[in-house]
């Protein structure tokens, strides 16, 4: 192999690589793709940066282009937002944008919530509404003062209860006193004034980051959605076609949702697609070794991922799609459990409408 040669065939490597990474950026940063600007306004950005991403639906679909300081003292930040031509189907002028963390200390982006059916569409630079960006260092500060309180209230108790053990005075001057009995009235009520406030801003801080952080690993992100297309048991009839796969195959580990084989999922996407059907149930059920419980919220779980992958990426009726998970079941392909899609015809017995109810 010639000088020559080696050399040429540096140089094209060389360039094949820039233009590998120059795509992938431009692609991430949607300098490829048909895009449009929209707007919005945050009193604080809280840390949000040009380039963070924007996600509608928890997908990325667009970058922050420029964040502009107000014109006058009191003014809001103006968020400028690019977004792909795309999701203009689903942004309404009714949308709402807010800033989000990813997990408890990770970056900034912005999502943008989907806007009512009937709503009007946005158009290139216009402005849409925001939520105020919840600050970590403020939730922890009101949090502090909430357990500063609780604290003294506590000590306040603890000085009150030792001059009982220490037996100053009786007990009938101790009743009688009226002065100690506002005492203990107060700390009681400050107690319980700052144990209820310090468990809201607790359950708003759980809710925000921890459990967030939590489902994310799990495959999922809200647990209260769980159940919102379950169905509580099979409807009569035989299926016209069912598919049955192995968990191991579609799921990336035993203890999770997260889909790490989406191929595997193609063909029953395609038949419902193609195919028209009165409804189709996903049952994911888990193995026979675990905690009853928690396997049959990580077989709601998967049986969830499952149904938003299909209506997502498939063009189907999804009011015919619904869930149900099953704890345990006994002989199925694997111990790791299995997902099973029944797709009932149009001459079924049981309708959807029906199915809806068995799920209430």
């Amino acid at each position: 192999m010639s000088r020559t040669f080696r050399l040429g065939l540096f140089i094209v490597s060389t360039l094949a690589i820039l233009a590998t990474g120059v795509f992938l950026i431009g692609e991430r940063r949607f300098l490829f793709s048909s895009t449009y600007q929209i707007k919005t306004a945050f009193k604080n950005v809280a840390g949000l940066n040009p380039g963070a991403e924007v996600r509608v639906g928890g997908i990325h679909n667009g970058t922050v282009k420029r964040i502009e300081l107000p014109t006058q003292p009191g003014g809001g930040m103006t968020v400028v937002m690019k977004l792909a031509k795309s999701t203009n189907a689903v942004i309404r002028k009714d949308s709402v944008a807010s800033i989000q963390t990813e997990g408890l200390l990770g970056d900034k982006y912005v999502a943008i919530s989907f806007g009512s059916p009937n709503g009007p569409a946005v158009k290139d630079g216009d402005t849409i509404a925001s939520e105020p960006a919840l600050d970590m260092a403020d939730l922890m500060k009101k949090a502090s003062d909430v357990l500063s309180n609780v604290q003294e209230s506590s000590e306040h108790l603890s000085d009150i209860s030792a001059k009982i053990d220490q037996g100053r005075g009786t007990m009938g001057a101790l009743v009688n006193d009226r002065k100690v009995d506002d005492q203990l009235n107060q700390a009681t009520a400050q107690a319980k004034e700052g144990a209820a406030s310090f468990q809201e801003n607790m359950e708003a801080l759980k809710h925000n980051f921890f459990l967030k952080g939590f489902f994310n690993k799990r495959g999922y992100e809200d647990s209260t959605k769980l159940t919102e297309h379950a169905v509580a048991a099979r409807p009569q009839g035989s299926p016209v076609k069912t598919f049955t796969y192995d968990a191991k195959k579609v799921f990336a580990d035993v203890d999770t949702a997260k889909i790490k084989n989406e191929k595997t999922l193609e063909e029953a996407g395609r038949f419902l697609e193609s195919n028209p059907f009165r409804l189709a149930v996903i049952v994911a059920s888990g193995g026979m070794k675990g905690d009853t419980q928690e396997m049959h919220t990580l077989s709601q779980a998967r049986a969830m991922v499952v149904r938003d992958y299909l209506v997502k990426n498939f063009k189907m009726d999804d009011t015919r799609v619904k869930t149900m998970g099953v704890a345990k079941s006994e002989g199925g392909p694997s111990d790791a459990g299995t997902v099973e899609i029944a797709v009932y015809g149009t001459d079924s017995r049981v309708s959807a409408a029906n199915a809806s109810r068995a799920a209430k």
